[in-house]
């Protein structure tokens, strides 16, 4: 069997699709069919025998998964030996520059009210 040779770095960061695709090393189209989904119930019950989705509060919503859901289906469902999963950071969107800028301005600004 295959081995998925990875860290899991944040237990809180959820994987879409594509990322699930890497890592199972199956197509996207396999990975819809392991998928627990159903479309008369947004969110379907547990289900052991397939890769189940994070909670969605709208059909619409992309499916996310939880980095140990997708360990947990790749041992025991497929049957991959050595099963671990990394997530990585995405990279810094423009919102999340603007705010880093806002909090290194914030702090400047502290920091001449407390030298008065």
């Amino acid at each position: 069997m295959e081995n998925i040779d990875s860290n899991i770095s944040s237990e809180e960061e959820l994987v879409g699709i594509d990322e699930v695709q890497k890592f199972l090393n199956r197509s996207r189209a396999s990975v819809y069919r392991y998928t627990n989904t159903d479309l008369r119930n947004i969110n379907p019950n547990f289900n052991p025998r397939k890769l189940n989705p994070e909670f969605r509060t709208d059909q619409k919503d992309p499916l996310k998964f939880h980095p140990n859901e997708v360990a947990r289906f790749a041992r025991d469902i497929l049957r991959i030996k050595e099963v671990t999963v990394e997530v990585f950071n995405t990279p810094s969107s423009a919102a999340q520059n603007i705010m880093v800028q806002i909090l290194d301005e914030l702090k400047s600004i502290r920091s001449l009210l407390e030298k008065e």
